[in-house]
């Protein structure tokens, strides 16, 4: 992307997240705490997902990515998150959370300098624990609903309104305006390369999931919510809800 069409670029996602914010806030707010009605495209998504984690992960038998050694996938996984640490403190600013943006900068050039651009999270190790954010949770912050249950190809579930933010999040990393053009393609590499890295490190508890569950679907989107709901602190949503039961049920 050139650097003059980035400001375009950012007009157009800003346009993307009003809209899409603005048609979530029309999405129905009463219909149990699981909304997918999308539910037949998202389990054929998750058919997909499921076979081509069982290609690159051999199934939870120690093949594929699983059996690259333990420090090599870390040390991907830290140098990938750090590089989305200046993301995570533009969010923060736009959450106005001051105190977790002055966090994650301090981390971020602790572990860019101390730690070989990230590749040893020395700031962890200093104390400093990571505080992980995204568009998703600003939007959340801004008053914007979840939306619907959807799974996506490769980066499995979500809502509609964390896909949005994974949307903006990509288009608007901060180290894209930094790095020259010519590393761009390395760094989505990179990007990738962490995903399936921290694809890895939860692997026991994946397999199990994907490879004994009664249905992996309604495990994974019952894991996902709860999870996701906890840690953006959404207290709208009742916590003890049964993934097996029909969420439109009178």
């Amino acid at each position: 992307m050139q650097r003059r069409d980035r400001p375009q670029a950012l007009g157009r996602c800003l346009a993307l997240a009003t809209g899409v914010g603005v048609l979530a806030a029309c999405a129905p707010a009463d219909r149990g705490s699981i909304w997918d009605p999308y539910e037949a495209e998202n389990r054929a998504v998750h058919a997909a997902n499921r076979s081509l984690d069982a290609l690159v992960f051999g199934g939870g038998d120690g093949k594929g990515v699983g059996a690259v050694p333990a420090p090599l996938r870390t040390g991907v996984v830290n140098l990938a998150r750090n590089l989305d640490q200046p993301l995570a403190v533009a969010n923060n600013l736009m959450q106005f959370r001051l105190g977790d943006a002055a966090h994650n900068t301090v981390r971020f050039l602790l572990n860019s300098t101390l730690g070989l651009m990230g590749v040893l999270d020395i700031a962890k190790d200093l104390g400093l624990e990571p505080r992980p954010t995204d568009f998703g949770e600003t939007l959340f912050v801004w008053g914007v609903p979840e939306g619907a249950y959807v799974e996506l190809p490769l980066f499995g579930p979500s809502t509609e309104r964390d896909a949005l933010g994974l949307i903006v999040d990509k288009a608007l990393n901060p180290m894209r305006f930094v790095l020259p053009r010519e590393l761009g393609p390395a760094a989505t590499t990179l990007g990738f390369a962490g995903l399936l890295g921290a694809r890895a490190e939860a692997g026991d508890l994946v397999a199990d999931i994907l490879g004994e569950s009664a249905d992996s679907y309604a495990q994974i989107r019952l894991l996902y919510l709860q999870n996701r709901r906890f840690r953006l602190g959404d207290t709208g949503f009742a916590a003890d809800f049964d993934p097996y039961e029909d969420p439109y049920a009178e």
